[in-house]
């Protein structure tokens, strides 16, 4: 860790020139030739990355930013205080400890948290800003996450292990896996247990949640989280020697609220009922979509399916819904005639569900500008019938 870039003048140049373009300051003279200006520039760029996403770090003097990926890898503020409060107890270790945040958050619900992560000066960034961020009960160990366990008394159990397992190098272009990862958490699995009952693990978004129940055990809650509608983490939340119903736990977390579903994998009493059209449309938030709890949306709110492989909803009174909702105007067969009337050289947002054409062949066979007020759904019905369902959106107050 290169404390120079401590000096007040130089964190004064740094916050002054945040959100400025790099390629522009890289080619002016460095103000400061004690220190590298690479150093100077890397710490700019990293905390511009960090204003929207790591907002306490942004607004605390003297943080030092690792490299702008590991602050693009992290999690953001809003997903790690969601995911922090899922958890409490007396002690976490956190397995792979990285830039911090998620330890950060946790620290709020546990007496306890320790830090682990391999990359010494990474854990030294860490350790220097949780004085400055005044966090007082995470400690840094700068060493093998195994090490850490092994060193425990005996007997001593942690209330949780937390572990966001990183893809190997060697692993790219392969199918997702946790065993393609490292630390290679199934593998691990039952070593883990001699050294705490539960275990929250974060995975990727992109990892199927069916692949990660094919390597992993005693599962009893899966939970994804969005920012925004975009899907951030997968949590798999383990409890040794658990055998009861694993739930789903979705969260979409917006400016104002979190919007959250939740239901039991696999049940085999639930039903979704199908319906043509009806006034209001809803369209799923991304984590439900990310989750697969089709049938289950359709159950719970009592609102309709359009097609099996739809996943569009509709219901003649409009409800609360998590996720976008429009009011029907028009539904028509996709068609020649129909498309030369209602649409051709309109603008328009168009969504393509269960339809054989994609967005771009579609505005371009149509000739359909993006944006506007319009909102058209090209999809199947229940009936099999490709149509398009021309809306307007409903902002929820």
């Amino acid at each position: 860790m290169n404390t120079s870039i401590l000096d007040k003048n130089i964190q004064e140049f740094i916050t002054q020139n945040s959100g400025a373009p790099i390629t522009k300051l890289a080619l002016q003279k460095n103000p400061f030739p004690e220190t590298e200006w690479i150093l100077i520039l890397n710490q700019i760029e990293a905390k511009s990355k960090a204003k929207d996403k790591l907002p306490t770090w942004f607004i605390t003097e003297n943080i030092i930013y690792p490299s702008k990926i590991s602050v693009e890898q992290t999690s953001s503020e809003k997903t790690a205080a969601y995911k922090a409060s899922l958890i409490s107890g007396k002690s976490l270790i956190d397995l792979t400890g990285g830039f911090g945040v998620d330890d950060y958050y946790f620290a709020k619900n546990f007496k306890v948290v320790a830090h682990c992560e391999i990359n010494e000066d990474l854990s030294a960034i860490v350790k220097h800003n949780f004085t400055q961020l005044e966090v007082k009960n995470c400690f840094c160990y700068a060493d093998d996450s195994a090490n850490i366990l092994n060193e425990a008394e005996n007997g001593f159990k942690w209330d949780w292990i937390y572990i966001d397992p990183s893809r190997r190098n060697d692993a790219k272009g392969k199918v997702f896996m946790l065993k393609d990862c490292l630390p290679n958490v199934p593998e691990l699995l039952d070593f883990y247990f001699e050294k705490s009952n539960s275990i929250l693990i974060k995975t990727a978004p992109l990892l199927d949640i069916s692949a990660g129940l094919s390597e992993l055990k005693f599962v009893k809650n899966i939970h994804i989280i969005a920012l925004e509608n975009e899907v951030k983490e997968l949590l798999f939340e383990i409890h040794n020697h658990y055998k009861g119903e694993i739930s789903i736990k979705t969260a979409n977390i917006l400016k104002d609220k979190i919007e959250t579903f939740e239901f039991i994998l696999g049940d085999d009493t639930i039903f979704a009922s199908y319906h043509l059209p009806q006034k209001h449309l809803y369209e799923p938030n991304s984590a439900i979509m990310k989750s697969g709890g089709f049938d289950e949306v359709s159950a719970f709110y009592d609102i309709h399916k359009l097609h099996k492989h739809s996943h569009l909803y509709t219901s003649e009174k409009l409800i609360d819904f998590p996720g976008r909702t429009f009011e029907i105007e028009k539904v028509i067969p996709y068609s020649k005639n129909e498309m030369k009337t209602e649409l051709a050289n309109q603008q328009a947002n168009i969504t393509t569900r269960n339809f054989p054409d994609t967005v771009e062949n579609i505005r371009k066979k149509w000739k359909i500008k993006n944006g506007g007020n319009l909102y058209c759904f090209f999809t199947t019905d229940k009936n099999d019938n490709k149509i398009v369902l021309i809306c307007r959106k409903i902002t929820k107050k």
